[in-house]
Order: C-alpha cells, then sequence, then structure tokens
C-alpha cells in the first residue's frame, strides 16, 4: 500500500509487483506521473481506479493509458456495502487478468505478415474493435489516419461502465476527427466517429445507428460482432474492419462474415497486441486479410479510405 504516487514509485522497484492499481488524483505525484516513471522505470501492469467518469473528468484516466496502463475501472461512491460488491467481482477478474500479462517494449517496426492483400475498392466506412489494451490502440490508429479521412467510422472498445463518453471525449480531443458517443437513430456522417455506449449493442441498419440492450454476446456488451455481422449485412463492400488486441474472441465471426462479403478485414499481430486472444480467433477463422503491427494498420487503412481529395 502506498500514500501517493511517491510512495509508489518506490514500492514498485523495490517489491516488484505483478500488477499495481493506482488512482488519477493522489498528493506529492498524481497517477499520471506515476504511470509514466513506472513505465520508464520498471514496466508493470498498471489498472488505473478512477472517480472521475463524467467526460469532462474522465480525461485523465484515459492520459495514464495512452502512456501505458492497461485498464481503467470506476471507484465507487458511497460507503454502502451494496456498493462496493459489485466492484469486488469487477476487480478481481481484472487483477486476474491483467497481472498475467506480460508488459514490454512494442518493437518500432515488425515485418507485416501477409493472408492475401487488401481490396483496391474505396471504402467508406471504417469500423474497430477491441478491448484490453484498447483505448491506445485505438487512439493510435485514429491518430496516424490522414485527417481530410472521409471514412463514417464506428468503434466498439469493451470499457468499464461509465466510461464510454469520457473515452470518446478523449479521442475527440486527441486526434483529429469528431468524435462523440453513438446515440440510436444516428446518421453515419464522413469524418464522425461513433463509439459504442456503454452496456449497448451497436448496430447499423438503413444507415442509421441502432443500440439495444440484447443479451451480451461472448459475455460482451456492446460486441464488436453484434457491429460487424451488421455491417455484413448492410453494406459489406464499403467497410475496412480492424480488429485489435483484446481477450476472448468476440469480432472474430464478424470479421469472418464481413470478409465473406466483401469487405476489407485487418486483424492486429501478436507482437503489438496487449492480449492477442480476439485477433488470433480471427486469424484461425482465416477473417483477415492483413494481420499487421499496430502502426502498419493506419498506412493501411489510409490506402483504401475516402478521403477529401479523393482516393491515394
Amino acid at each position: 500500500e502506498a500514500r501517493d504516487g511517491r510512495e509508489a514509485l518506490d514500492a514498485v522497484l523495490r517489491c516488484k509487483p505483478d500488477l499495481v492499481i493506482l488512482d488519477v488524483v493522489m498528493p506529492v505525484m498524481d497517477g499520471i506521473s506515476a504511470v509514466r516513471e513506472i513505465m520508464a522505470r520498471r514496466p508493470t501492469p498498471i489498472l488505473v481506479l478512477s472517480a472521475n467518469v463524467r467526460p469532462s473528468d474522465a480525461g485523465g484516466a484515459f492520459n495514464a493509458i495512452a502512456l501505458g496502463a492497461l485498464d481503467v475501472v470506476e471507484k465507487p461512491r458511497g460507503a454502502v456495502q451494496q456498493v462496493f460488491e459489485p466492484l469486488a467481482t469487477l476487480l478481481i477478474e481484472k487483477v486476474k487478468v491483467l497481472a498475467r500479462l506480460p508488459v514490454r517494449q512494442i518493437p518500432a517496426a515488425t515485418r507485416a505478415r501477409e493472408a492475401g492483400g487488401l481490396p483496391d475498392e474505396r471504402r467508406t466506412l471504417l469500423a474497430v474493435g477491441a478491448s484490453t489494451g484498447g483505448p491506445r490502440a485505438v487512439l493510435q490508429v485514429l491518430q496516424g489516419l490522414p485527417a481530410d479521412t472521409r471514412a463514417r467510422m464506428l468503434i466498439v472498445q469493451h470499457i468499464a461502465p461509465g466510461f464510454a463518453p469520457g473515452f470518446a471525449q478523449w479521442l475527440d480531443r486527441e486526434t483529429p476527427f469528431r468524435v462523440r458517443a453513438a446515440e440510436d437513430g444516428d446518421a453515419l456522417r464522413p469524418g464522425l466517429v461513433l463509439v459504442a455506449p456503454s452496456e449497448r449493442h451497436m448496430e447499423v441498419r438503413n444507415g442509421r445507428i441502432r443500440l439495444s440492450d440484447g443479451l451480451p454476446v461472448h459475455s460482451c456488451r456492446p460486441s464488436v460482432d453484434v457491429l460487424f455481422t451488421s455491417l455484413a449485412h448492410e453494406a459489406p463492400k464499403e467497410v475496412a474492419a480492424v480488429l485489435l488486441t483484446g481477450m476472448g474472441r468476440d469480432g472474430a465471426e464478424g470479421l469472418a462474415a464481413l470478409r465473406l462479403a466483401g469487405a476489407a478485414t485487418l486483424a492486429q499481430d501478436e507482437a503489438t497486441s496487449v492480449v492477442f486472444g480476439m485477433p488470433r480467433a480471427a486469424i484461425a477463422l482465416g477473417a483477415a486479410q492483413r494481420v499487421l503491427p499496430l502502426d502498419e494498420i493506419p498506412r493501411a487503412l489510409a490506402r483504401i479510405l475516402d478521403r477529401a481529395g479523393g482516393l491515394c
């Protein structure tokens, strides 16, 4: 146990723990600075526990993720035991998962693994699915796209309840695109990124967003498979779909359906994934036309996504 960020850093260097749980707001050294120092001096799995879930306040948690923290969970409010019990279950689950993950420096350049080329046709819709390690990966993909990209963009990110609006606002601030949480009935617009809200499945029907409270798919709501499968029926030849780092197999079957229907499909490679579960499941199904390191994915997308000046 540490009383502030400085004590936490000293304890990490001394004890070499399997996992660190940090708040963002701490005296002496705040959580952002502590994450930066820990990842620079002894890279360790870090889980952020934050009370700031409002979009205007959640930026600190996502800044910590950008610096290397793996995930974020909301701190319980009040002192009622019933409030703590759901958190305890979630926290134990997160600890078991994250403490097993190796934290390593990602190689700057990794040879792309080919599974056939991407179709040359222009794509006007980008769909991205991600889970553990995803916020930082999604950020890198959007930051790497040309600012004049005119594709309509949809993101399903598995994240703790309450943090989706803050995640969207963080992406809006840190990328060249307009980003916000999706609402039922939203039209898909060029250059606009819509993020699936917490605890709602997101589909596309007749060119509009449909949100639902259906049963979880692969224990996930929102589910990547739900979005990808809807796009396989909607307008697959307009779609470029990407499956990024994450545990489990959500998104694999949907990516396979998209490939069969004529979409361009990509998956993140093992070397750059925090958890290779979701991409591995998709690759095993033959769902990914290209398997690429994270830093190559924006370049591959830039070649096929619709842009203001035309396809380049």
